[in-house]
Parts: C-alpha cells; structure tokens; sequence
C-alpha cells in the first residue's frame, strides 16, 4: 500500500491524510505527497483500461472504497490529417471527449467521490460550470451519495440536463462561477459535504496527473516535447506536470525537464495568459468572463499563480482565442479528426495553431493537445455558424438533382 501525507504547496507543513486541505500555518493549498512502492512498467501490463490501472499512484487507501465509472485510458489519436493542416508530423489528440459523462472531469471527480467513500462522509457537491457536475452527479449516484450542483445559471443546457439526470440537486446561481464556488465552499464547510473541488480538492486534482500517466504510458514512455492544455481554474496544468514528474521520480520516464506546457484560454476569460504575457506573478481577477468557451470561464483561477510557475519551470507559453476562432478550430478538428469537441478543445486547437505559427513548435516535435470536452454539451454556439439543412420534399429526383 502506499503511504501518503499531505503536504503544504507554500511552507512545506506536513499533515497526515485526512479531511483536510488548507493549511493551519500560512493557508496554502494542500497536495498528497507519496511514499511509492518499487514500481516497473510491468506494474501496469494486463490491468483494467482505466485511471486506475494506476492505482499505486493515486490517494485512495483501500481499493473497497474506489467508485469507478470505468473513465480514462482515452484514446491518443495520431492526428495525421490534422497535422498535415497545421504543418506537425508528430501531432496528438488526447481526446477525453469519450469519457463516461464525456470530459475529462470523471478524473478528478472519481478520485475525490472515492475519497469521500473513504472518510466516511455523508454527502458531497461542487461548484462547477458544467462538466464537473455531470462528473460529480455521476459518481455520487454510482456510489449512493446525495450531490449537490453549485453552477452559475447561464451554463449549457445540456449539461444541467445531464447532472440532473444523475439525479443531484441542482442550484443554479444568478451569478458568475466565482459566486458559485464561494457558496459551495461556505455550504460544505458549515454542512460538513464533501465538496470535491474546494474541501476535497487535495485529491481531487490527483486524478487529473492520470492524464500524464496514460499519455506517457501510450506514448511508449517517451517524453513528449509539447502539451498544450486548455486552462480554467489551472489545477489540470498543475497535476499533468506533477503526473510527469512523478514518472520521472519513480524511474518510469527520462527527463522531463525539457518539455514545453502551453496554457490555453479564451479570449473573455484569460487572465492568466494576460500575466504571463506581462510577465507579472500576480493573476488579476476576470469580474465579469464573457467567452462561449463557458467551461472555461473561471475569472479567478484558483491555481493561477501555480500556472505561471510552471510556465516558467517548462519554458512554457501562454495565449488566448477568440470566440470566431474557437469555432473554426471546432470544425477543423472535426472535419480532419472525426473529433466533435466542445469550445474549450477548439481553444486548445487554436493556441497550437497560433503556437506554429509563432514558430514556437518544431514541425517534428512531438506535441500533445488535450481535447476535454464532447462537443455534443455545447451546441448552441456553434448552431450560428454551421449550414442550415434545407428540407426537401421526398422525391428522388428532385433530392438526386442536389447530390453531386
């Protein structure tokens, strides 16, 4: 069994695992730190195709307590056509749009609803603006928890039909995302809910590290030399190079030192590229996130300043998309991938485009973009820019005359 802790990102404090995740001394956040058994490649051969075939990695104590949904071990597409768009000869999709409740938020909910089993707690909740709370909804009804949805009120149809159905209690905030995760983190505490992405989110952000595991593992263990990660709040970031870093920790991957991360947000709600961009540690607050990437629209990003660290650590970069340019990437991945994914992968799709054209990728460097979200939650925006089907009468020759 591995042994953990947790462990402050500021001072460094240790605490032991519990219900725990801001610490007492300076109130920075709280991370799992690992005391991991000998671990191979081997380890992982033969084992189910999920984030937990990773289970010596990850929080969990007991497997008993694991409530699995069966997500994870997505695709990594070679994208050829893409890249042959773009001018990449090495170019990947990670495509977390085929996840149970379709993004790639079934990670980090799955590891904290576990957690939650674990810690013998009676209910749990999020804020979220969207995916999260079809993640959360999905695992509590998987694992016989009451769920309570904190969103704003203006998300996606879909996607409060979708945690609905799950059955969680819904409330929808007249609000942006940042009211709605204040009440959420006031409710949890004073009700004792176990609220995965504020009072669990120690282990929460665990399970989004698998997305480094599984693309080093589907890579063959090879390094790759750019990731370019769609960013809200910055927590996937921040875990995706702690995954990679783990890996190199326990001998499993080379140096990872040399790989690039390449934030990606939406033009409306981009104020840790705007940071980044004037080369300052402090992320100023969005009040008011205007962008159709709604997932994405996180004005004050939790893990924010975390993200420009690595960016620093990773000689990494930071750009933005507009809405016009979000949907031409949409529909570019769709019509050279077979890829149907929602505004917040057609940002991703964007910054890498803007990252070749500045000439910040090398045609044969081996790039990852991560693609987090089924466009299937989000339709309306793109209903604007997609053809209207004509209804034609039901003759043969006159619907013959129109196919060439």
């Amino acid at each position: 069994m591995t042994k953990t802790s947790l462990q402050c990102r500021e001072c460094k404090k240790e605490y032991e695992s519990t219900f725990k995740y801001i610490c007492d001394e300076c109130f920075g956040p709280l991370d799992v730190k690992y005391e991991f058994p000998p671990i191979t490649k081997n380890t992982f051969t033969n084992r189910e195709h999920t984030y937990w075939r990773y289970f010596e990695l990850l929080p969990i104590q007991n497997k008993s307590n694991i409530i699995s949904i069966n997500a994870g071990m997505t695709p990594l597409v070679k994208a050829e056509k893409l890249g042959e768009k773009l001018g990449l000869n090495n170019l990947y999709i990670k495509n977390d749009s085929v996840n149970p409740t379709f993004s790639f938020k079934d990670r980090p909910a799955g590891i904290a609803v576990s957690k939650a089993k674990e810690f013998g707690l009676s209910a749990v909740g999020c804020a979220s603006t969207g995916n999260l709370a079809s993640a959360t909804a999905a695992h509590a009804a998987k694992g016989g928890f009451p769920c309570y949805v904190f969103a704003p009120s203006d998300i996606e149809h879909a996607k409060i039909a979708q945690a609905l159905a799950y059955g969680s209690k819904f409330i929808a905030v007249d609000g942006t995302y940042d009211d709605a995760n204040r009440i959420a983190a006031q409710i949890g505490d004073s009700k004792g809910i176990g609220i995965v992405n504020i009072n669990l989110r120690s282990y929460y952000v665990e399970g989004s590290k698998t997305l480094a595991y599984e693309v080093a593992e589907q890579l063959d263990w090879q390094v790759p030399d750019h990731l370019v990660v769609p960013v809200g709040s910055g927590a996937m970031l921040n875990a995706i190079c702690k995954g990679f870093e783990e890996l190199q920790n326990v001998s499993l991957l080379g140096d990872v030192s040399k790989m690039h991360m390449i934030a990606a947000q939406p033009h409306g709600c981009a104020p840790i590229v705007d940071a980044f961009k004037l080369g300052s540690s402090d992320v100023i607050p969005v009040e008011n996130p205007d962008t159709i990437a709604k997932s994405l629209a996180i004005g004050d990003p939790g893990d924010g300043r975390y993200v420009l660290k690595r960016l620093k650590q990773y000689n990494g970069f930071a750009e933005e998309s507009n809405n016009r340019e979000i949907l031409d990437a949409i529909l570019l991945l769709a019509r050279t991938e077979g890829i149907f994914t929602e505004p917040a992968g057609g940002v991703s799709v964007a910054v890498l485009k803007k990252m070749i054209d500045d000439g910040k990728i090398d045609k044969n460097d081996t790039t990852i973009c991560y693609v987090t979200g089924n466009g299937l939650k989000a339709t309306e925006a793109l209903m604007e820019v997609l053809p209207k089907p004509e209804v034609m009468q039901a003759d043969v020759a006159k619907i013959s005359a129109v196919v060439k």
